[in-house]
């Protein structure tokens, strides 16, 4: 190809949608300077680093701070709850997400925007006050469970926070109660988006809503439902920090059911202040989330190519 007809269409390109290019310029630039530009700092993990001597004077460590983390005893639990934790908060909230916003599509006029309102507002609720809120339904002495347990059902009373088996269910519930709202407002926006003339015609040949739902309704908010889980899937090796630390309150006891990678390392910073150790477990992490990305995107493209991301 001819550099200069190459160069002449691209101008035309340019000339053509000047302003849509002046209008993606301020997030670009954001991109650029928080996205882009901090990624120098990934030689850390690659090296001894010292804060006297800065991010290029500091030796060479080559893959010895990846050691820290893969030849510890607790690498196969973490690695093993980080991944079934993830796997469950997909599955459960997806599926709660999609059957409430098939719900509320159902539900018509003011009440929507109450029942919108109330999902939404856990969504902006810090994990800290989540960890309050979820300490008064679980405190040993005075919570809201135990009492609920000695009352109704004069048995005894649980101590929640040193009983570890309880804990892969209170996690999942918790995190479905924070996200479900902003999941369900994801797919509810995909099913209002559908063309009416669908649901019209289908009521014109009988069809009854059940069959008006799983016909027209899930099919084509199935591209979305396909996004989100490729975007999903690449956070399976990244645990949520705040759940995972604050919910439980830090409690030892419980370790072997609640930690995962993000606060094994947090911990492990603490006390040893290695900067480069965890660089290299968030280097990591960042590595095979985005080879799941693809790989995800390459399997789903291989079912449905309208489905992929790309």
């Amino acid at each position: 190809m001819n550099p200069q007809k190459s160069s002449r269409s691209l101008w035309k390109v340019f000339k053509k949608n000047g302003e849509l290019f002046t209008l993606t310029l301020p997030g670009l630039i954001y991109v650029l300077i928080f996205a882009y530009i901090p990624m120098v700092g990934i030689i850390v993990a690659f090296k001894n680093y010292r804060f006297d001597k800065g991010l290029f004077g500091s030796e060479w460590a080559g893959f010895k701070n990846f050691e820290f983390f893969f030849v510890s005893d607790q690498a196969w639990i973490l690695i093993r709850n980080t991944i079934l934790y993830n796997a469950g908060y997909i599955v459960i909230t997806a599926f709660s997400a999609i059957l409430l916003a098939l719900l509320l599509n159902e539900v018509k006029g003011f009440g929507i925007k109450i029942y919108q309102t109330i999902m939404f507002l856990p969504y902006f609720v810090s994990y800290v006050l989540v960890s309050y809120i979820t300490y008064a339904f679980l405190d040993h002495q005075n919570g809201y469970l135990n009492e609920l347990l000695q009352t109704v059902f004069s048995a005894k009373t649980i101590s929640w926070y040193t009983e570890a088996h309880f804990w892969p269910f209170i996690l999942n519930i918790v995190h479905l109660w924070k996200s479900i709202g902003f999941s369900t407002l994801v797919y509810f926006a995909a099913i209002i988006a559908i063309d009416p003339t669908y649901y019209e015609a289908a009521k014109i040949d009988g069809a009854s809503r059940v069959q008006m739902v799983m016909k027209i309704s899930i099919p084509l908010i199935t591209p979305v439902v396909a996004t989100l889980f490729i975007l999903s899937i690449g956070n399976m090796f990244r645990g949520d920090f705040g759940l995972h630390y604050f919910v439980p309150n830090n409690s030892t006891f419980v370790y072997d059911a609640t930690d995962v990678i993000d606060t094994y390392v947090y911990r492990a910073l603490r006390v040893m202040g290695n900067v480069s150790m965890a660089a290299a477990v968030g280097l990591f992490q960042s590595v095979v989330g985005l080879i799941l990305i693809v790989l995800t995107n390459f399997l789903i493209k291989k079912a449905n190519e309208e489905n992929a991301m790309w």
